[in-house]
């Protein structure tokens, strides 16, 4: 699965973008350097979220939306189209797919 697939589908059971998922976890005080146990056990404790989900979100909140390049152009099931992840939903990717 690809780091945006892991987005995407964590919006799927959430219900809210990547985006306003940062926004929540900032409101409770989850931040750059915030441990992954502590943002994990907030994911499965409000959203039922698993820890593969939690921990890629977690790689969004504590180094931003730019991932490597190591599977960018490659083939296989952990294949990114960009080093840069969509934050604000499915639906606004498909409306402006850059």
């Amino acid at each position: 699965m690809s780091y945006q697939a892991y987005l995407d589908a964590l919006e799927a059971k959430t219900g809210r973008t990547p985006r306003e998922l940062l926004d929540q976890a900032h409101e409770h005080g989850f931040g750059p350097t915030s441990r992954a146990a502590d943002v994990v056990a907030w994911l499965k404790d409000d959203c039922g979220v698993g820890r593969g989900h939690a921990m890629a979100f977690w790689g969004v909140l504590t180094k931003g939306s730019t991932i490597s390049d190591a599977h960018v152009g490659s083939t296989g099931t952990h294949r990114d189209a960009s080093t840069e992840l969509h934050l604000d939903g499915v639906a606004a990717r498909e409306q402006d797919p850059r």
